[in-house]
């Protein structure tokens, strides 16, 4: 049996990179396959944590490479699994552990959960790394849409596509409805989220009279619960939305089953887990072109699909929605088969196993 290092993410704090390493460590089809083991390369323990307190995650960080160089030496892989960081000094520290792997001799395996190797490519030592990192190395992509981010680099018969998969929730029959048509936004409160996007096209709503609730639930983030507050009075829609924190498991499936519509419109995502969540519970969705999410929302007929930071675009769709019952249906279902048929982890195991017992082969 063939040995896999899988060195990645795992949660806390919990983002897609963290979530979807935490489906792979407990995958019994995976670690049935290969002769497994596993290197977590977190060094922050909350999502407020990331990007701060360089000092105390120096050792941790110290630790994860100790790590890397005893299994590389002396339980000598075929294939180490890296979930690398696209860019900055996410990508320098996860450099040092791609050279480690290439002078050691290791086949490198590389899993994309981000983007911005393009905008880094034009510096000078940037672009002398992304070379050597990607230089006879199989790189994952979750979607044919995130290619041309690594395309100076890789070629495409170097790349395989692995969408993510979500597993099913338990079974929670879909809440009877009241006349207020009710929205759900589910993430970390993240500027980058779109928070504060969709705060802004529902004054617009609140403005054109649709009827409508939203309930916002996430770990707080660079947006404080306070902040979020205080930007809803600002905009005069405190009467309309509402904050409630993290949620998890039935409380977390709770929410979507008593909501009509998800809405995410993200600035800066590669693939949005939380939309396939949304489509288990038939809701249509309302996201952003960003990234790999048009592998997931087809625009018009599961959801719609607006641009980053459109406001009025994002207010505009919304209002179609809350407007049409029979669209609000009809798409919702469209979303459920879309996820049965693509996007179950199941589907994500099996394509995942095939992927590396072709690089093993």
């Amino acid at each position: 049996m063939k040995k896999v290092l899988f060195i990645l993410h795992l949660p806390p704090p919990v983002h897609g990179s963290a979530v979807v390493g935490k489906f792979i460590k407990d995958s019994e089809l995976i670690n049935s396959s290969f002769n497994t083991s596993y290197i977590n390369l977190g060094t922050s323990k909350t999502i407020e944590e990331i990007g701060k307190s360089p000092h105390k995650k120096v050792l941790i960080y110290l630790k994860i490479i100790l790590q890397v160089i005893c299994q590389l030496l002396f339980n000598r892989p075929q294939i180490a699994y890296l979930a690398i960081t696209a860019k900055g000094v996410g990508f320098y520290k996860d450099f040092v552990i791609v050279l480690l792997i290439k002078i050691l001799g290791v086949k490198l395996v590389i899993h994309h959960h981000n983007k911005g190797v393009k905008k880094r490519q034009n510096k000078f030592v940037d672009n002398i790394l992304y070379k050597i990192t990607y230089w006879n190395t199989k790189v994952i992509l979750i979607s044919k849409y995130l290619y041309n981010d690594v395309s100076k680099y890789v070629k495409k018969e170097d790349i395989s596509y692995c969408a993510n998969g979500v597993p099913e929730f338990a079974s929670i029959p879909k809440a009877t409805k009241n006349n207020t048509v009710q929205l759900l936004f589910l993430s970390n409160l993240i500027e980058s989220k779109g928070v504060y996007i969709l705060l802004k096209a529902l004054r617009i709503l609140k403005e054109r009279n649709a009827n409508f609730f939203c309930t916002f639930i996430g770990r707080e983030g660079d947006i404080s619960a306070e902040d979020f507050n205080q930007k809803a009075l600002e905009l005069t829609i405190e009467n309309f939305v509402t904050y409630k924190g993290k949620r998890y498991g039935k409380e977390k499936e709770a929410a979507f089953a008593t909501s009509d519509i998800f809405v995410f419109p993200t600035c800066n995502d590669v693939f949005g887990l939380v939309n396939l969540e949304a489509m288990q519970y038939s809701l249509p969705v309302v996201s952003t072109a960003e990234g790999g999410i048009p592998d997931i929302v087809e625009d018009g007929e599961t959801g719609f699909l607006v641009i980053p930071k459109d406001v009025e675009g994002l207010a505009d769709k919304i209002e179609i929605l809350i407007n049409n019952d029979a669209m609000r249906l009809k798409m919702g279902a469209n979303g459920r088969k879309r996820y049965e048929e693509k996007f179950t982890l199941k589907k994500f195991e099996k394509k995942f196993q095939s992927i590396l017992k072709e690089v093993t082969s």
